[in-house]
């Protein structure tokens, strides 16, 4: 019987791939004066070449940028922190995400969510969703010291539910850090499709939110 529900955040509620696209483009209009003679097309697609979906923090981002382009009127430091305080303001949601956070409450599912990242920007990306009032746990790898795939990540957030792996499902975009490593604690890995991975081993795949409260009630026979 399944009896709670964790998930990832970039990737499985929050499209980061279309919210990186806006912000970055974004933040060319507004700085266009100080970033020089950059084409807008040339600016935004190699910010989004060396972010790798995420896997660079953005101070190595913009050292890169301002050094290839010969950036001078504004430094990374400033790029960094505009970025820092501006990203939360183009976070766009996968379809249904509301309507599948309803659903699973009123079938009184416990949520959580567990989330690589750093602590006050992931927390201000998740409120930014409007999401935050529906979980009962968030564990954001900054504030925890440990971050997916470590096993005691998940242990932590089954601990602060109080619930047994067997009760739990965990469902994110990543093959590894996410479905593998909760399926190595003893949860149910649910994959939500990803166009990087093909031939994902998981208990279950997930093409649109909406398809999870189904997905969990098969699970839960």
């Amino acid at each position: 019987m399944i009896k709670a529900v964790l998930f990832d955040l970039d990737g499985t509620l929050l499209n980061r791939d279309e919210s990186v696209k806006i912000f970055i483009e974004r933040q060319y209009d507004r700085l266009r004066k100080l970033v020089g003679d950059v084409p807008k097309e040339e600016y935004v697609s190699r910010f989004i070449e060396l972010d790798n979906r995420g896997y660079v923090w953005k101070d190595k981002v913009y050292q890169q940028l301002v050094n290839e382009f010969n950036i001078v009127d504004i430094t990374w430091e400033e790029l960094l922190q505009d970025y820092i305080r501006e990203f939360k303001n183009n976070c766009v949601p996968f379809p249904n995400l509301i309507r599948m956070l309803e659903e699973l409450k009123r079938k009184q599912l416990v949520l959580g969510m567990i989330t690589n990242g750093y602590g006050q920007f992931q927390m201000d990306n998740i409120k930014a969703l409007g999401i935050d009032k529906y979980f009962d746990t968030i564990l954001v790898s900054e504030w925890e010291g440990i971050k997916k795939p470590d096993p005691q990540t998940f242990i932590r957030a089954l601990e602060n539910l109080n619930m047994l792996p067997n009760e739990t499902i965990f469902m994110g975009d990543h093959p590894e850090n996410d479905v593998k490593a909760a399926q190595n604690v003893g949860m149910k890995g649910i994959w939500k499709r990803d166009f990087q991975w093909r031939n994902v081993e998981a208990d279950s795949i997930v093409n649109d939110l909406s398809e999870l409260p189904l997905v969990i009630e098969n699970l839960s026979k």
